[in-house]
């Protein structure tokens, strides 16, 4: 299983319609959100809320066997519930997922994790 993680900027005055996108996800939206994580292949997401000097930021993590193509997949798919979540993350972030991020992806250069059996 392999784990990402990135930061994306929550535009000024989204923060509260991040919470309340988040929450539909959870909530009211959780049959088609989980529907759309299986399509993709991920295991795990989270995103938090974090303040920054340069703003507020949603930190993210993801697990899935194939990042690039759980990726590649929530960017092109056509399923209604993915297209109206990219449009989500467009208003809240400003970043247009339909099109190629800009630079590589990011580089894991720091990985500890407990041994199970010492």
């Amino acid at each position: 299983m392999a784990s990402y993680a990135f930061v994306v900027p929550v535009l000024p005055g989204m923060e509260e319609r991040n919470r309340q996108f988040s929450a539909e996800l959870q909530g009211a939206r959780k049959a088609e959100f989980q529907a759309s994580r299986e399509r993709a292949g991920l295991t795990v997401e989270r995103v938090w809320m974090q303040q920054t000097p340069a703003g507020t930021m949603s930190v993210v993590y993801l697990e899935a066997d194939d990042i690039g193509r759980a990726l590649g997949t929530l960017a092109t798919s056509q399923d209604p519930f993915d297209a109206r979540w990219r449009q989500h993350i467009l208003e809240i972030h400003g970043i247009d997922l339909s099109q190629p991020l800009p630079g590589p992806m990011n580089d894991l250069i720091l990985d500890y994790a407990r041994a199970e059996n010492p």
